[in-house]
């Protein structure tokens, strides 16, 4: 809701029919009393007090006489004023009907004193004969409002009423009738007066609402108490009731005519629009109509407040998910706040968010309501807000008007202006729109100022809204994925629809237990509907087995459907199978190509003229396709302006129009990104050199241009890479391997750039090298399943080392978030093979779990001996100084929690203890395990071996290092070896004495000399 105009009291009494010069009379007895903003003064206190009377009396017939008032409103927006009045009137009447039913010691009628007594007994002083400014006067109680639940408002009220009491009894306290109270009474006074009276005011303000609504629809609607509690359940289709709800509370004295009619006939017209066009469906299919088969969405709804961003899931994530939409909406658009502040509607690609807008032009009612509807995507992008209306206005109608000759023709209906696209604007250029949700805010304040109150909805994607500045008063609505009972719900009407159809067509009904395996992608409408139609074509959504396709296999399908259907178009049955399927799989290559140009530039959008650029880096450029008499269309359009799935922004701008593709959802992208690297890594084994003799370099330029800008390591790319390459040979599977293997070693040798003309982004050239090589392991370990450094470095002595460099590179190649992604992927077993090292390379399964132990026998290449293998290394002292070098985060955090070790006990950081079969470990791992231990019941015989481990580091300690060693090593023994029988402790000084120094002998005697005999 929009920042507050508030009213007096004495306002609200004249807007319901009172007579101005006795209002205007009472506001200034009033004064700021009823503000609690202002903080009031005593004396206007004892002023409100003592003309309650009048208050209650002008209140009440106020009240009763609102219907009245309402027949002789002159549209919607003299309407809202009025409603606005009778809710000022019910706040106040609530409070002092409470407080002349409230059970107090002392009359409140012996309180009506003189002006100058008044002012006197309060403390305060005359004021001068202007009296107090309107500000003063206004009542500044809460209001309710159809984003907020209604008890929300209630608590805010009750607060507010609460407030308002405590400032009568702090009055009170002040008066000589208070003074003569005893104790007892005056405690009974104050509890009536701070407690009762506000929770009888609130039950009076219930009560007196319910009746306004009885009055007024829009108080049932602001408050969420509309009558439809038994059917909630129940699936609206295409705002139905809405139009009925609006059209019965207000009747216009002045009808619409000329443009504002033709308007209200356009959008009517879109009801009757089919969800798709002709040419996008299977032939013979019908597809539903717009008011037949669009379902009122569920949503949530907040204001926004400046904390965090709507673009955020976390965001939303207190707030209630809604089932009444059509209730919601006649709640807003008859309230005066959204005149202020436009109300956002957001959502997912494919969620239905331009229908809605559609469909809400279409149901409002003329008898009340000018819709204008703006596509953002056909008006010149750098317009003021009243040009673009103005433009739409003349596409729409065919007519050339000015915005304020359009809305006198509508009479006294109210203005609602509908900006559809907002997220078209800021992805086609920029930054430069981001204040277009504040310029929306000045236009209405204009147009109010003017006397012409609009209100105003805007749509855009969720994951742009974090580029926009929000006016104060904002409200943000999302549109929520269907539930499975709403897709149930689709199905039925789709099916119903196409009845007839289906069985002259051989088809079968698409039912709920066909949809629900892929409900990720029925959860979008759009989405749900290319599931339909790719049915309605005849295809299946289960295999050959009767189970349902898994996730790659269901996309590969719809993909090729659609590209079949969109080649057979062009082909009219003149193309053999053959040349049929090639040009269906040139659809996808190109397909996938876009899929690139979004991959490699970190984003879920490509422009026009981006992608055009890359087409032309990597296949060359084509013929323009002339279109009629328009300009050629480009290779974009060519390759996607034909396919529904595929959603394009637009917005013009200095006469051109910019253009930006996206997927209607990123996983087609993230699918055909991995359907086009397999293909690419499959294509190798076609490789053949040039001559019999020796061999050349595989030719990967394709695959390297495409493969070294962004990893392939995400979960969703992963999952569909395993499925892609699980549909490969065994054998074909071990032959690619080894040439990606081949290829990861010969690439490491080359400082060529294929494709030098394809940069989707500017990164460094070792980044690039860096991301291709990570990208080429990530294909190995697909088609493997696992694998070693020694295999993936072949020409390596020391495969440990090997991949040591390599995760250097890749961590310098990737940001964090990649290095991270790339990282949980994988799992690492360091082992030794012939005593070389060697690591095993795997796909990580289930959840995150810690690291395999670190063996320091490993790390140092020491090899295991039967018996204790002490080692140590003297450089403890660069290992910190390194670590601060590389100022990462990582490494940071280490040094930061290791730091006090290093300080006082470095040494024992590269002090090892090896042998036998156990890992080696250092001498500091060993004293934090024992520190660490605490009361954690590590076994005795671990313990004794983890104290014989430390003690043996005295050989190698530095004797300030020994010092500090002890003076850790004894409270552990104070704390451990109680513990211990005299036996085990025995042991213990046995496991010590030939290495500790005497202060802790003599400390482990003691414990000795003071354990209770063994009584075995």
């Amino acid at each position: 809701m929009g920042p507050r105009r508030l009213l007096s009291f004495g306002d609200a009494l004249v807007l319901l029919g009172g007579d101005p010069p006795a209002m205007a009379a009472l506001d200034r007895v009033l004064s700021g009393a009823l503000n609690l903003a202002t903080g009031g003064l005593s004396g206007e206190l004892l002023n409100l007090l003592g003309e309650r009377g009048q208050i209650l009396g002008l209140g009440r017939t106020a009240a009763r006489g609102l219907g009245e008032r309402l027949g002789r409103t002159e549209g919607r927006a003299d309407r809202a004023h009025v409603l606005e009045a009778a809710h000022t009137v019910v706040v106040v009447l609530a409070f002092f009907e409470a407080l002349e039913e409230a059970e107090l010691p002392v009359s409140l009628g012996d309180l009506e004193l003189t002006r100058r007594e008044q002012i006197t007994l309060a403390g305060g002083r005359l004021p001068s004969d202007e009296g107090f400014t309107p500000a003063m006067v206004q009542v500044d109680a809460p209001r309710p409002a159809p984003h907020l639940p209604y008890e929300h408002h209630i608590t805010e009220l009750r607060d507010w009423y609460r407030h308002l009491a405590s400032r009568v009894h702090d009055f009170l306290q002040g008066l000589a009738a208070w003074e003569q109270l005893n104790g007892t009474a005056r405690l009974a006074a104050a509890e009536t007066v701070r407690e009762a009276v506000p929770r009888r005011a609130v039950e009076q303000y219930e009560a007196l609402y319910a009746r306004l609504a009885t009055e007024a629809p829009e108080f049932r609607f602001w408050s969420e108490q509309v009558e439809h509690q038994a059917t909630r359940a129940e699936m609206r289709r295409a705002l139905a009731g809405l139009e009925a709800h609006l059209s019965a509370s207000a009747a216009l004295r002045r009808r619409p005519v000329s443009i504002a009619d033709a308007l209200s006939r356009a959008h009517r017209s879109a009801l009757d629009r089919r969800v798709l066009d002709a040419e996008s469906t299977p032939e013979g299919i019908r597809v539903p109509t717009l008011a037949e088969v669009y379902l009122d969405p569920d949503f949530r709804v907040r204001a926004v407040d400046g904390q965090g961003s709507p673009a955020n899931e976390e965001w939303w994530a207190g707030t209630p998910v809604r089932q009444d939409l059509t209730d919601y909406l006649a709640g807003a658009l008859t309230s005066e706040g959204f005149t202020t502040a436009p109300l956002l509607v957001l959502g997912q690609p494919g969620a239905g968010k331009s229908v809605l807008i559609r469909i809400l032009a279409a149901r409002l009612p003329a008898a009340g309501f000018l819709p204008v509807r703006v596509a953002l995507r056909d008006v010149r992008a750098d317009d003021e807000i009243q040009d673009q209306i103005e433009q739409a206005i003349r596409d729409t109608t065919g007519e050339k008007t000015t915005w304020p000759e359009v809305v006198r023709s509508a009479g006294t209906a109210m203005p609602v202006v509908l900006l559809d696209g907002f997220d078209e604007l800021l992805q086609t250029t920029g930054v430069h729109q981001n204040d277009f949700l504040v310029r929306v805010a000045r236009f209405q304040e204009r147009e109010r100022e003017q006397g012409r109150p609009v209100l105003a909805v805007v749509t855009s994607r969720t994951a742009v809204a974090d580029r926009a500045r929000y006016p104060e008063g904002t409200v943000a609505l999302r549109l929520e994925p269907f539930r499975p009972v709403q897709i149930q719900a689709w199905l039925y009407y789709w099916n119903q629809a196409n009845a007839l159809n289906f069985a002259a067509m051989g088809l079968s009904s698409l039912t709920w237990e066909e949809v629900e395996p892929h409900g990720y992608l029925a959860e979008q409408p759009l989405l749900l509907t290319m599931l339909a139609l790719y049915h309605a074509a005849g295809s299946d959504l289960r295999g050959a087995d009767e189970r349902p396709l898994g996730e790659a296999d269901i996309y590969e399908a719809l993909l090729s459907s659609f590209a079949r259907r969109e080649v057979g178009k062009d082909a009219r049955d003149t193309a053999s199978v053959v040349q049929l399927d090639d040009r269906v799989e040139q659809e996808l290559e190109r397909l996938s190509l876009v899929a690139f140009a979004m991959h490699n530039r970190r984003r879920q959008w490509v422009s026009t003229a981006e992608l055009d650029d890359d087409l032309a880096a990597l296949v060359g450029r084509t013929p323009a396709r002339q279109s009629g008499f328009r300009a050629p269309l480009g290779q974009a359009e060519v390759a996607l302006g034909r396919f529904f799935f595929v959603q394009r922004a637009q917005s013009i701008r200095d006469g051109q129009r910019l253009s930006t593709y996206e997927f209607l959802h990123a996983t087609f992208g993230e699918y055909l990104t991995v359907r086009l690297t397999v293909q690419l890594v499959a294509r190798l084994l076609g490789h053949r050199p040039v001559l019999s003799m020796g061999s050349e370099p595989v030719n990967d330029d394709l695959l390297f241009a495409l493969l070294s800008f962004a990893p392939l390591s995400s979960r969703q790319l992963l999952r569909f890479a395993k499925a892609r390459v699980g549909q490969l040979s065994a054998d074909e599977r071990r032959r690619l391997a080894d040439l990606v293997v081949r290829v990861l070693g010969e690439r490491e040798l080359r400082a060529d750039q294929p494709h030098g003309a394809y940069l989707p982004r500017r990164i460094r050239a070792a980044s690039r090298h860096g991301i291709y090589s990570a990208n080429l392991v990530v294909l190995a370990l697909l088609l493997t399943g696992g694998t070693t450094a020694g295999a993936l470095f072949p020409s390596s002595s020391d495969p440990g080392s090997a991949w040591h460099r390599r995760a250097l590179l890749w961590r310098s190649s990737f940001d964090e978030l990649q290095w991270t992604d790339f990282a949980l992927s994988l799992t690492v077993r360091r082992t030794r093979e012939d005593g070389r090292r060697d690591l095993v390379i795997t796909f990580r399964e289930g959840e995150l779990a810690p690291p395999e132990p670190v063996d320091a026998h490993w790390l140092f290449r020491v090899p295991r001996e039967e018996q204790d293998v002490i080692w140590r290394r003297p450089y403890w002292n660069e290992i910190w100084h390194k670590m601060d070098v590389s100022a990462g985060t990582n490494d940071g955090l280490a040094l930061q929690a290791l730091r006090p070790l290093f300080e006082q006990l470095g040494a024992l950081v590269t002090t090892f203890n090896g042998g036998g079969t156990r890992h080696a470990t250092s001498v500091a791992h060993d004293l934090l395990r024992l520190w660490l231990a605490g009361e954690s019941g590590i076994p005795l015989e671990e313990m004794t071996e983890l104290y014989r481990r430390v003690g043996m580091a005295y050989h190698w300690l530095p004797e300030d290092h020994a010092q500090h060693l002890t003076s850790l090593l004894i409270p552990l023994l104070d704390r451990d070896v109680p513990r211990y029988s005299p036996e085990d402790a025995q042991n213990l000084i046995d496991a010590l004495s030939y290495a500790v120094p005497a202060e802790v002998l003599s400390r482990l005697n003691h414990y000795i000399e003071t354990l209770p005999s063994d009584p075995t």
